[in-house]
């Protein structure tokens, strides 16, 4: 997105369904021009935003915005998650990648259905690719939408997707001080999952002032410490799923 991540729709490509670049801008502007396109681009987004709220809404479905850097552990907490749940809950997941469908795949393999989204170039999901991609779910079947979105901690924050959450996960291998070097995205989770806490004792992560910055810049996110290695935390994090569901129900 020329406008807002520099990001160029010129190579989008979709593994599972096709769509126009009318989300996407790749020419020069000066800032006054900027300024109307960003407005112009997040006014578009919006559109798609409230279509998927409805269709949402008129299946009974909870979405998830899944957003965080890559390697941060999002497929395979979310694999866990499918596989450990298949009793208890139905879950239809949309993953978003520049390339490939390994995520799609390790999703399926734990007994999830998902849809691949192939961006290309683009460095996030939008309302109009979601869209396009649970036409693709029957979504009546499921009380629960994932939306794992393309590994990235500034540009996913920008846009909606007409979620009812947001959840960030943060890997304890990235370092504690990233949610005051990426605010935005900590600042709109409803949900902060702290990956990879098995590791803390091997790594340079300081865990207790890493959730005093996150409360800094969101007092009302909920912090959940989780390994799926281990099982630590996962108990509170599916409890968190069911609770989410019966609520939007």
């Amino acid at each position: 997105m020329c406008g807002l991540c520099g990001c160029s729709g010129s190579e989008r490509d979709h593994h599972e369904h096709h769509e126009d670049a009318n989300l996407l801008h790749t020419h020069h502007h000066d800032a006054g021009e900027l300024v109307a396109i960003e407005q112009e681009i997040l006014a578009k987004n919006h559109e798609f935003v409230e279509i998927n709220r409805r269709t949402f809404l008129n299946n009974k479905i909870t979405a998830i915005n899944l957003m965080s850097s890559p390697g941060s552990g999002k497929t395979t907490l979310l694999a866990k998650a499918i596989a450990d749940l298949k009793h208890r809950l139905d879950i239809a997941v949309v993953v978003g990648d520049q390339q490939t469908n390994y995520d799609a795949e390790k999703i399926k393999a734990s007994g999830g259905e998902a849809i691949q989204i192939n961006t290309g170039k683009v460095c996030h999901l939008d309302a109009h690719m979601v869209g396009h991609a649970v036409e693709n779910l029957s979504l009546k079947n499921y009380s629960l939408l994932v939306i794992e979105n393309v590994g990235n901690l500034v540009c996913p924050a920008l846009f909606d997707l007409g979620e009812a959450y947001k959840v960030v996960i943060l890997s304890v291998t990235e370092g504690d001080n990233k949610p005051l070097k990426y605010p935005e995205m900590f600042r709109k989770a409803d949900l902060l999952l702290l990956t990879k806490t098995d590791l803390l004792p091997y790594v340079d992560f300081d865990i207790n002032r890493c959730i005093a910055d996150v409360k800094k810049i969101n007092p009302k996110v909920n912090v959940l410490p989780v390994s799926a290695t281990t099982g630590e935390g996962l108990d509170k994090w599916y409890e968190w799923l069911e609770a989410i569901q019966v609520n939007n129900g």
